[in-house]
């Protein structure tokens, strides 16, 4: 009698054999799955079919991939690589380590506009802050680095949710009790779509305003870079300067594969 189907050896590339660990191999192969999927993420249904395995199983060990932050499940209930998995570097963009790669690119880019740049991702309905870098004048914005924001009200976070096919479905998912409007966001990602940028102005702190732009990997944004200043000086010209430069500054100086959209 054949075993059961989710006790099946495994059959890795490497010819070594079927797993010593079977529960430790299935969330290997999930974790694999995932890197492949990419951005996008996968359903759980997509996902136990081409692992051959059944939902349950699939479900539990992305449970235990959540519980560690390997995992993540977004608002639309789709499945991507979480955090922790990036981090590791060879599991999820094999050479990236975000941070470090692209903190030179906003040294620049904070230099060359002389205002505040951060980076950020999404994690879950949030941005997660992973670097920023200050300029040589005096800022009154308060930033810190792992801070969250929901990512409807940031500009980082709309230029995210705009290059990454997010739709008005989709969008529902992120908005809560107490956020902006569904149609002010949406109005906000569809221009960021034809303008390569998002902005917002005082929406997370008064007297602010922030432009940000998405870095894209195979058609969808992985992390977004923004420039953050009073709102004072962040008349229309002068957000057309500061596109203009982040498309003058960052190419140069992201990592292979990384691209910033063109209006």
């Amino acid at each position: 009698m054949a075993p059961p189907q989710d006790e099946a050896p495994a059959g890795p590339a490497d010819g070594v054999g079927a797993s010593p660990v079977e529960a430790v191999d299935r969330a290997l192969r999930v974790l694999e799955a995932l890197a492949a999927a990419g951005p996008p993420g996968t359903g759980l249904a997509e996902l136990a079919s081409g692992l051959g395995l059944n939902k349950t199983t699939v479900h539990r060990t992305l449970a235990a991939l959540r519980h560690r932050g390997f995992a993540t499940q977004e608002p639309s209930g789709r499945y991507v690589l979480g955090a922790a998995a990036a981090r590791l570097g060879d599991d999820y963009f094999a050479d990236e380590n975000l941070p470090v790669l692209l903190h030179p690119a906003l040294v620049a880019l904070s230099r060359d506009v002389d205002e505040l740049v951060h980076l950020g991702v999404l994690g879950g309905r949030e941005v997660v802050y992973l670097d920023k870098v200050e300029p040589e004048r005096p800022v009154r914005v308060w930033s810190a680095i792992g801070r969250r924001r929901p990512a409807v009200t940031t500009a980082l976070g709309r230029a995210l949710l705009a290059y990454r096919g997010t739709d008005r479905a989709a969008l529902a998912g992120y908005l809560t009790a107490g956020d902006v409007d569904a149609e002010h966001v949406w109005d906000a990602l569809e221009r960021a779509r034809r303008t390569g940028y998002a902005t917002e102005v005082e929406e997370n702190e008064a007297g602010i305003s922030c432009l940000a732009v998405p870095l894209v990997r195979a058609g969808a944004a992985v992390a977004a870079v923004s420039v953050t200043a009073p709102v004072e000086r962040m008349t229309p010209g002068r957000v057309a300067e500061l596109h203009a430069a982040v498309l003058r500054v960052l190419p140069p100086l992201l990592p292979a594969g990384l691209t910033l959209p063109r209006p």
